[in-house]
């Protein structure tokens, strides 16, 4: 287990939010959400927080839409002098194409992390996906398996800042398809995401299952709140599946301590 760091950007603004409060507007102007912490330090210092710490492998997400263009400008800009600050230490995601995967590449990311490109009008697009893989190779992609709660008691993929439901599910079956045309799957339990309540129990059960099967790497994000809930995301998948913690770290207003559960994770064993 390994904790893997966020900067969430919003409007401009390093920020954590309620992840299912998220809203687009159209004709350009800017987003809503509810926000638990808006910083007042712009996004490349706490790419060098993590830098300082030695934790690689977490992600920056733009979480304006491209229709936005003012404020999704003003994300990326952020975004841009975050990953100068930890070249090659964080992935990102949010509005990337095959066209323009390869200038994150280029601007320091060790990956791109992409939903809403191959996942379309509610299902899988593979031709997206074998466009995405052609302009920056297996190794370099995560795909962002975000998901929500359905009726059924399903959980499904969600796209376009977890607003649409697509109908793929997130299950072992689908899991198996999908981990050979990336090199991890990213997935934010977006119905509890930002609300420092618990983790989604149910579908970190269901991923610890199929990774002591597979050993594929996963990170996980979503109400972790607690030094315990670190316990039962380890203890449900063998210490295998790695950690995000957003608005419950002092970093970001919240009360643990970053320092502290990286010592945990440590303690539970690497992947």
């Amino acid at each position: 287990m390994q904790i893997r760091p966020c900067i969430d950007i919003h409007n401009g603004k390093v920020k954590q939010i309620i992840g299912s409060t998220l809203r687009d507007r159209s004709g350009g102007a800017e987003g809503t959400a509810s926000e638990n912490f808006v910083a007042d330090k712009d996004a490349s210092w706490y790419a060098s927080v993590y830098k300082e710490m030695a934790l690689p492998g977490g992600h920056i997400i733009l979480l304006n839409s491209v229709k936005e263009e003012k404020a999704y400008r003003a994300d990326l800009d952020q975004a841009v002098g975050a990953l100068a600050a930890f070249p090659g230490g964080m992935q990102i995601g949010g509005g990337i194409t095959a066209e323009t995967a390869k200038s994150f590449l280029d601007a320091g990311a060790s990956h791109v992390i992409v939903t809403s490109y191959v996942f379309r009008d509610g299902r899988l697009d593979r031709e997206a996906l074998e466009r995405m893989l052609r302009a920056v190779g297996r190794k370099r992609l995560v795909l962002d398996l975000s998901c929500r709660k359905r009726e059924d008691g399903s959980y499904a993929v969600v796209t376009d800042r977890w607003q649409k439901f697509t109908s793929y599910t997130i299950c072992e079956e689908n899991l198996d398809r999908l981990s050979d045309r990336c090199d991890e799957f990213l997935i934010h339990a977006a119905d509890v995401e930002g609300k420092r309540a618990g983790v989604e129990t149910e579908l970190v059960r269901m991923i610890g299952a199929w990774q002591k099967r597979s050993g594929f790497p996963v990170t996980y994000a979503g109400g972790v709140h607690s030094f315990s809930d670190l316990d039962l995301i380890g203890g449900l998948s063998c210490g295998r599946m790695d950690v995000t913690v957003g608005s419950a770290l002092s970093l970001f207003g919240g009360d643990l301590d970053l320092a502290g559960l990286k010592r945990k994770a440590q303690a539970m064993g690497a992947r």
